[in-house]
């Protein structure tokens, strides 16, 4: 059974920092490419960020570019986002999640966490 669990959400204001992190076990860490969807109220699960499983390459959407970084440590098995510059509009809850390409990831992952709330004040 595939679990992904992540923390390090929280309540931020905007122009801070947070650092999500995602925890896999072994198998499904170094199996998979990693990454983050982020929803936010009212609104439909979308793309932010996701790193092959090598950690060579990444992909992010527009609207996290230059903000977010996204990095796995494949010794702890977990990935995490660093998340700069934040802005109310990147209050949502983050998903961490998992499928064994990066371009099957940004479209469709085949594993989910149970998500983390981020809450950016203006």
């Amino acid at each position: 059974q595939v679990r992904l669990v992540e923390s390090g959400g929280g309540l931020v204001q905007a122009g801070g920092s947070l650092r999500l992190s995602c925890a896999a076990s072994r198998r499904t860490f170094l199996e998979n490419a990693m990454g983050w969807f982020r929803q936010a109220p009212g609104k439909e699960r979308e793309f932010a960020a996701g790193i092959d499983w090598i950690g060579g390459s990444t992909d992010y959407a527009d609207s996290v570019k230059g903000r977010f970084t996204i990095s796995r440590d494949n010794a702890a098995y977990t990935v995490y986002l660093q998340m700069n510059s934040l802005k109310p509009e990147d209050t949502a809850v983050y998903y961490c999640a998992a499928s064994p390409r990066l371009v099957l990831l940004t479209t469709n992952p085949n594993y989910w966490g149970q998500g983390t709330q981020v809450t950016v004040s203006s």
